[in-house]
Formats: structure tokens, C-alpha cells, sequence
């Protein structure tokens, strides 16, 4: 059956980004273990590329997991598709002259925006756009440095 309204939010991604809408958290979600898949074979040259370029970070995050694997290979195969076409565009234009004389769009433009806009919802929820960024509060213990005690005798940090 089919839920209304907005997608819900990961409790992985609402944990980093602070629990912004204090509701409770959901203690009964599953909770893969935080370890990378191993690249698909199948995927493209350069989509592969851009796993490699991403994925030790993502799990550093926790946000990537096994299960994650097909949602992050459609995010690397998108990219790779949308690269591909952008490389054509640049390299052979994005309008030409028709037989008949008219001028007319290459299809490339049209796949660019088209994989633009699904690499882009792959990266919403992975945390990978600015926007969905800014969201996320880094666990600021972790640093340990001399501000952190700096601020704790200053009284901010208690």
C-alpha cells in the first residue's frame, strides 16, 4: 500500500543532521552494518570511477551500507551516463542543422537533463548535494582540540 506526503528520512541521516524536527527517532528501523558494498562489475568504466571516488568516505559517514548498493550504483551509472553526455555536448555542440536546412537540439541534451535530474535524487539521499549537506551536524567530539576545552572553561561547552 502506498504512504501520502513526504518521503521519510533515514534516522542515520537525521542523527547527523542533529534531529532537526525533535521528533522521536525510530528505534525499530533497520540498521544495516556501516561497511560498503563491493562495486558491481557490470557498472561503466566511469561510473565505477566515481564509486571509487566516493564510497570510503560515504561508509566513514555511516551512510553507506550493503544494502545501499543498488541505490549507489544507480547513482555512480547515472553519473557516468550524464559525464557521457555533457562530453558530447561539449564536443560536438548541443544544436545541428537539419537536412531540410532547420536547426534542432541534439537528443544528448535532453539524456544530460535527464540523468542530471536522477543523479541528483540518488545524491539527496545519500547526503551528497550542498543543500542536503548543510543538513548534517558533524559530531563535534570528536575533534578534541584545545577549542573544545577552551570553550568548556569559557562555559559554553557544559
Amino acid at each position: 500500500m502506498a504512504t501520502r506526503g513526504r518521503k521519510p528520512t533515514p534516522t542515520a541521516i537525521k542523527e547527523l543532521e542533529g534531529n532537526p524536527g525533535k521528533r522521536p527517532l525510530n528505534n525499530k528501523e533497520p540498521k544495516p552494518v556501516k561497511k560498503a558494498p563491493a562495486c558491481p562489475k557490470w557498472l561503466e568504466p566511469e561510473a565505477k570511477k566515481e564509486w571509487r571516488r566516493l564510497v570510503k568516505q560515504m561508509e566513514t559517514l555511516g551512510i553507506l551500507t550493503q544494502v545501499d548498493m543498488a541505490a549507489f550504483a544507480g547513482y555512480c551509472q547515472a553519473y557516468a551516463r550524464w559525464k557521457e553526455a555533457e562530453e558530447f555536448i561539449t564536443q560536438h555542440g548541443s544544436i545541428v542543422k537539419t537536412p531540410s536546412g532547420y536547426w534542432q537540439q541534439v537528443p544528448q541534451v535532453s539524456i544530460a537533463q535527464t540523468y542530471l535530474k536522477i543523479m541528483n535524487r540518488f545524491a539527496e539521499q545519500f547526503g551528497l548535494t550542498p543543500a542536503s549537506r548543510s543538513r548534517i551536524i558533524a559530531d563535534s567530539t570528536s575533534s578534541g582540540g584545545i577549542d573544545d576545552e577552551m570553550e568548556a572553561l569559557l562555559g559554553g561547552g557544559s
